[in-house]
């Protein structure tokens, strides 16, 4: 027995196949935490997937008046955004949080009525990266499915793939009607700040300078005005670009840049698109992460995320934020040293906005 009347959970390691439904669509944790994703489904099964080695610790803790019975995992690594997840029927609430400086807590809470057999509680490893508790004693569908990223998604036996050169072809784009809309395109960083600066001195402003001029031209030969908030390697603060971006009346508004982490993790890697608002913010970051997704299809995916930004906060018009990879990650910066890889990237963030565009016409 331990402190609170906490019992700590048996773990054990098997071998076996992981299976998930593709029905969990919110938002997967940020880089600092080993936790990558995790869903809990209707028959009381809960899997996520971690950082391959990951230790972790898990407990149950009985019910009290006021809270009813608890399960929850300690993770390494930081949780940036602590939050609480309202449950469904005997769900009560998912909470997500920092219990201590470099931990991460998912906490499991059910409605009054529930009687687990705690004595039968144990977290599986299923794989280096994988895990399952099943919550014995729960009745099966008295909850709809929850989660957060896709448990699919294992980075572990991913190999460094050379890109190879492809024709981008716009016929492949949708119609939009010429001349209609106006995108503001925002290189991110730029001059005296070059961002992220990652492996082998690999810059995010040099990535995403290049990658923004093509979306540009990708968009304008399909009739689309577009605005560059910087054309060269120059230093442009935050709100300069808001202005530029809210006088130009424009469509839409695209920020692009390249991730990394702290202390320089080479094993997160990763695809992630952010918005700030509203139903338009969500679907124009929704379509723009489906392309890049489809463009580099082995890359974990990070999901469409909300954030306060200023650029996309700021800004009077849909706005999003999207991460092309790590420059720190040791397969996306192979990746994004690759003019091929770059041109992808380009290609499917201009086919995301053109689908956007047509959706909203």
């Amino acid at each position: 027995m331990l402190k609170d009347q906490s019992l700590k959970l048996k773990l054990g390691l098997v071998t076996g196949l992981v299976f998930c439904s593709n029905f969990f669509i919110a938002l997967p944790v940020r880089s600092a935490s080993a936790l990558a994703a995790w869903a809990l489904d209707s028959n009381g099964s809960l899997k996520f997937r971690t950082v391959s080695g990951a230790k972790l610790d898990a407990f149950y803790q009985a019910s009290t008046d006021d809270k009813g019975e608890r399960v929850w995992i300690d993770f390494p690594g930081e949780l940036s955004r602590p939050r609480i997840l309202k449950g469904n029927g005997s769900i009560k609430e998912i909470r997500l949080g920092k219990p201590a400086p470099g931990k991460t807590r998912l906490v499991i809470e059910f409605t009054s009525e529930v009687e687990l057999e705690s004595s039968k509680l144990k977290l599986i490893g299923i794989s280096p990266n994988t895990w399952e508790l099943k919550f014995i004693g729960l009745e099966g569908n008295s909850f709809r499915s929850i989660g957060e990223g896709s448990i699919l998604r294992n980075s572990k036996k991913r190999t460094f793939e050379k890109i190879r050169i492809q024709d981008l072809d716009i016929s492949s784009f949708p119609y939009v009607p010429y001349g209609k809309y106006k995108v503001v395109i925002d290189p991110g960083h730029g001059g005296s700040d070059p961002g992220a600066v990652g492996i082998n001195g690999l810059r995010e402003t040099d990535i995403v300078l290049e990658v923004s001029k093509n979306v540009s031209e990708y968009l304008t030969k399909k009739g689309v005005k577009t605005i560059l908030t910087r054309k060269n390697e120059r230093t442009l603060d935050l709100q300069p670009r808001v202005v530029k971006a809210n006088n130009s009346k424009a469509d839409a508004f695209v920020s692009i840049h390249a991730n990394a982490t702290r202390g320089q993790r080479r094993d997160v890697n990763g695809l992630e698109t952010y918005y700030y608002s509203g139903y338009k913010g969500y679907s124009l970051a929704k379509n723009i992460h489906k392309q890049i997704l489809i463009a580099s299809s082995q890359s974990p995916d990070r999901g469409v995320r909300r954030s306060r930004f200023y650029v996309i906060r700021k800004t009077s018009m849909p706005a999003v934020l999207v991460e092309i990879g790590f420059v720190t990650g040791m397969y996306d910066a192979a990746l994004l040293r690759q003019k091929a890889y770059r041109d992808k990237m380009s290609f499917a963030i201009a086919k995301g906005i053109l689908n956007y565009l047509k959706a909203s016409n």
